[in-house]
């Protein structure tokens, strides 16, 4: 038995490339929608310093 992988070829490795792409935006994606959520949240709450 070896320890390196296999080799791939050049379309697995475009493949690899866009799954890697996909996932980026989909993380990015839910970052914002979380910041989003928190911003909503902090606008409806209102500021303790105001009163």
């Amino acid at each position: 038995m070896t320890d390196k992988p296999p080799a791939k070829s050049g379309a697995d490795k475009s493949m690899t490339r866009e799954e890697r792409l996909a996932a980026a935006l989909r993380e990015n994606l839910r970052r914002r929608k979380v910041q989003s959520r928190e911003r909503e949240d902090a606008a409806d709450t209102p500021a303790a310093d105001g009163e």
